[in-house]
This record gives C-alpha cells, sequence and structure tokens, in this order.
C-alpha cells in the first residue's frame, strides 16, 4: 500500500503497478532526456506541465480505483444477498420437494397396499378356481369312467331320463322299469289313455360308434365308424319296435331317448336315413330338450283325459249345486214375507202404543170431560195360531 496524498494506493492491483511502471518509465525517459539534450528551462516547462497532467491523472486513475472498490463492495454484497436469497429458496424449495416426495411415498404406500390387497383377493380366487377346476377335472374324469363302461353308460342314460320325466308329468301318470306282457322291462312306461295308449320311452346311448366317427384320423377310419354308428341305432331301433310295441297293450310307437344333444344333432344332420328308418318302424328318436316337449305335450293329453273322466262328476256337482240354490232363494223369500208381516205388526203395535200414551197422558190430568169414545180400528186382536 501507498500513500499519496489522501490516495492510497495497492500495490497489489495491477492496474496501479502499471500506471507506477509507466510514470517511473516517463521520468526515466524525461531525466535522460534532459541529460543528453541540456535544453533550456523552456523546454522544461512542457514537461513540468506533462508532469502536472500526469499527475491528475494518476488522480484521475485513483478515484477510478476506489469508485471500482465500491463498486466491487456493492456486487459482492448484491453476490452474497442473492446467494443468501438463493440459499432460503433452495431451502424451501427443499422442503416443499421433500413434503410432496413424502406424500406421495404415502400415496404410493397406500396404492400399493389396496393393489397388494386386491391382488390377495384375486389369488384367492384364483385358487378357488382352481379347487373347482381340479374338482370339476375330477367329475370329467369320473364322467368318462362312467361312459367308458357299458352298464353304467346305461344307467347313466336312465338317470337323466328319470330326471326329465319326473319334471314334466304327474308322479301317478307313469311307471318306471315296467314289465310288459312279452316278459320285456322298459325303462318307463307313460300311462296315456286311449288313443294313443301307454307308451314306452326307452334311453339308448351309442357313445363308441360316435366317439370313433370323431377321432377318425383316415377316411378309412372314417367309414368304419360310421358304418358301426349307422348298425347301432338301427339295432336300437329294431329292439324297441320288437319289444316295446304290443299290439292291444301299448301305442303304435314309442319313444328312444338319447342322453346327448351331440348325438341327436349328428344323427339329424347327417344320418337322415336312420331318421326315417325310425319313423318308418314306429320309433320317435329324441333328445333331452325335444324329450322334455314331447313330455309337456302328453302332459296336456293327461289333463284333458282327466278331465273328461271327471265331466260326469262334475255335472252331478253342479245339478246339486242348483237344487241348493233354488232352495235358498225359496227359503229367502219365506224370510222376505216373514220380515214384512213383522214389519207391520210393529207398526201397528206403535200406533197403540202412541194412544195409550195420550189416553195416560190425559189420566194424569183427570181430563175426564172429552174423552173420545174408542174404535174397534184401535184395538188388536190377538190370534190363535
Amino acid at each position: 500500500m501507498i500513500q499519496i496524498g489522501e490516495t492510497t494506493l495497492n500495490l497489489n492491483d495491477p492496474l496501479v503497478l502499471g500506471v507506477i511502471a509507466v510514470t517511473l518509465l516517463v521520468l526515466i525517459l524525461l531525466v535522460m532526456t534532459v541529460k543528453r539534450a541540456g535544453k533550456s528551462a523552456d523546454l522544461a516547462e512542457p514537461l513540468i506541465y506533462q508532469m502536472d497532467q500526469l499527475g491528475k491523472r494518476v488522480e484521475s486513475l485513483s478515484d477510478g480505483q476506489q469508485q471500482l472498490a465500491g463498486g466491487l463492495t456493492h456486487v459482492s454484497e448484491a453476490q452474497a444477498a442473492a446467494q443468501t436469497n438463493m440459499l432460503q429458496l433452495m431451502e424451501q424449495r427443499l422442503q416443499d420437494v421433500t413434503h410432496q416426495m413424502n406424500e406421495n411415498l404415502a400415496g404410493s404406500a397406500r396404492r400399493t397396499a389396496h393393489s397388494l390387497g386386491e391382488l390377495q383377493q384375486r389369488l384367492t380366487a384364483i385358487d378357488k378356481a382352481q379347487e373347482n377346476i381340479t374338482k370339476l377335472s375330477g367329475d370329467v374324469l369320473s364322467l368318462q369312467d362312467i361312459l367308458s363302461n357299458k352298464q353304467t353308460r346305461g344307467a347313466f342314460g336312465e338317470i337323466q331320463l328319470k330326471d326329465i320325466v319326473t319334471k314334466a308329468l304327474p308322479s301317478d301318470s307313469f311307471t318306471w322299469q315296467a314289465t310288459l306282457s312279452n316278459g320285456k322291462r322298459a325303462d318307463c312306461l307313460i300311462h296315456l289313455p286311449n288313443p294313443p295308449g301307454p307308451i314306452v320311452v326307452d334311453s339308448k346311448f351309442p357313445l363308441e360308434p360316435y366317439e370313433a366317427m370323431v377321432t377318425a384320423q383316415t377316411d378309412a377310419e372314417l367309414r368304419t365308424a360310421v358304418q358301426l354308428f349307422k348298425t347301432a341305432v338301427r339295432k336300437h331301433v329294431k329292439d324297441i319296435n320288437e319289444k316295446y310295441i304290443i299290439e292291444g297293450e301299448t301305442a303304435d310307437g314309442a319313444l328312444m331317448f338319447l342322453p346327448s344333444e351331440a348325438i341327436y344333432a349328428e344323427l339329424h344332420a347327417k344320418f337322415p336315413d336312420l331318421v326315417k328308418a325310425g319313423f318308418e318302424a314306429r320309433v320317435w328318436i329324441v333328445s333331452p330338450t325335444t324329450c322334455m316337449a314331447t313330455l309337456n305335450t302328453m302332459r296336456a293329453i293327461l289333463k284333458d283325459a282327466r278331465m273328461r273322466e271327471q265331466a260326469g262328476a262334475i255335472r252331478k256337482e253342479l245339478a246339486l249345486l242348483y237344487a241348493d240354490v233354488d232352495r235358498l232363494g225359496t227359503r229367502v223369500e219365506n224370510l222376505d214375507r216373514h220380515f214384512h208381516q213383522a214389519s207391520k205388526d210393529i207398526s201397528e203395535i206403535k200406533i197403540s202404543a202412541e194412544k195409550a200414551g195420550r189416553r195416560a197422558k190425559r189420566l194424569d190430568n183427570f181430563d175426564f170431560e172429552e174423552l173420545a169414545p174408542e174404535t174397534d180400528e184401535g184395538i188388536i186382536r190377538l190370534q190363535r195360531d
């Protein structure tokens, strides 16, 4: 630091060092010039004037340095204030971000917990569905075991037929395992009135040839399976025609029940000759759906027959009801006549009571002077029955 009057010069400032260096160089040059030239005092005056200007410039530079120092101080203070504000703003922003993150984390935790709960419920539902699927698989395997055996397959068809018939008809309108006069036993005998008479429903299930048709891989296998299917169906139709259609005992026809809608559809779609053969043999092939429709028609026939059977009893009851109504009308007329006579007697009794009242009033006032003579009109005569 160098103190020149009231001006303080900082030797660490490059600008000051540059000014001092320039000044020293000028002085050296000035001295060398004076020494070498040896000029007169006139030449020294301009130099003095330049030196004076140089001093003023040095002072101007010093003022600029002070202004620059003040500006740097102001900038430093502004920078410190800006830095403080920035730190405060960053701290507030950091608090906001932290709060928002905490809320987001809390919301995410709730959503995650809810999602986990739903996932647990879905897993529970999946477990139940898996249990049902496992049970269904077991049932399917059991059904396959049932259908793979001829006897159990026949029992399955009979059970399905029994369920349909039980739901469609009254319990006294059919017989299970009915034995006919020829010694043959039918699955179900429906007691229809004549005509058409009792009709047999027998269950048949040609599953093996049908599965052979479905699983055939070659044309040869398919032809063989089709021939087996036709043979089986024709045999069932023939057996029902010969065993369960008895003239004078059963209806002039019978029903063959197929417990499979798929086999029934396949039969009617691809084998119309078999259906026609059944018609010719008076054997009508029905599925669970068509069997229910047929049984509903039979129920209407049974209802109509029973109403005809009860027609005589209904007419008899209607005659008795008519007699009761006629007798009731006569008794009502007699009762009305008695009521009319009683009303007349009550009216006459009221007239007599009024006269008796007036007479009693006169007696109470000792009014014996003007007693009107009695007439026979006010006298009520009692008659013996």
